[in-house]
């Protein structure tokens, strides 16, 4: 799983850190404020809610801005917001599916779209992409906690699927239903995990060249930039040459 970590710190050094960490604390809120309006604005009844303040809290979200964005759930303040998930296929077919939050759907649906085109992809219906993903939970563990062996073991113990372990880190997968029972039973062996959260996964990955990388770059960076958008996942792999010239 080289292409994992290697793209994720590529794209982490990428343009302002201010500016990306200013929007990942906004989406990072939203997701809290919605998590608490559908459900219980106590973390410890509400499975979504705690998924959604671990997340921020492992981005070094300070406590007063997670309370902030709990505390607008309740005041009627919040605006509405619709959870859309959208698919398509970017340069060279590679498989791409968004998750956004909006208040406009039209506006969101337009972007979105606009997006896929100018990278020379384009946009499919619900369901053209996600059947070669599975939607499972992941829970990550920097290198600290464990040799592979060691972790596979406390992973199988806790009722996890797989994991997947390399240089940078531990990878642990489990069922949607069982993410949270997993992952308190992996702190109890292992320790807080670095992130617990539902993902899709890709069931195969497409190698890329130098060319098609930069432009999935792009393309994946201007989505990321959209205030609708929450994340983006994608099914291609970087090759260690490929990520060197990168």
């Amino acid at each position: 799983m080289a292409g994992h970590s290697q793209f994720k710190n590529i794209m982490h050094r990428k343009g302002k850190q201010d500016a990306i960490r200013s929007k990942m604390f906004s989406k990072l809120s939203k997701e809290i404020t919605v998590a608490a309006k559908m459900g219980d604005p106590d973390p410890e009844k509400n499975p979504r809610l705690r998924l959604a303040v671990k997340a921020a809290k492992s981005q070094s979200m300070p406590k007063d801005v997670i309370d902030r964005a709990i505390k607008k759930s309740q005041t009627g303040d919040a605006a509405d917001y619709t959870e859309i998930r959208y698919e398509g296929y970017g340069p060279n077919g590679i498989a791409v599916i968004v998750e956004c939050m909006t208040d406009n759907l039209n506006r969101t649906a337009s972007n979105v779209r606009s997006y896929f085109t100018k990278a020379g992809g384009n946009l499919g219906q619900t369901g053209s992409v996600s059947h070669g993903f599975d939607r499972v939970g992941e829970i990550s563990y920097p290198v600290s906690a464990g040799d592979a062996d060691t972790v596979m073991m406390a992973a199988l113990e806790a009722g996890a699927d797989d994991v997947e372990s390399d240089d940078e880190g531990h990878w642990i997968y489990c069922a949607v239903e069982s993410l949270n029972e997993v992952s308190e039973a992996l702190e109890a062996t292992l320790g807080e995990s670095s992130e617990s959260k539902l993902i899709w996964k890709p069931q195969t990955t497409t190698e890329v060249d130098l060319e098609t990388a930069q432009k999935l770059m792009k393309l994946i960076d201007t989505l990321e930039e959209d205030d609708d958008v929450q994340t983006v996942t994608h099914n291609f792999d970087v090759p260690e040459e490929v990520a060197a010239q990168l």
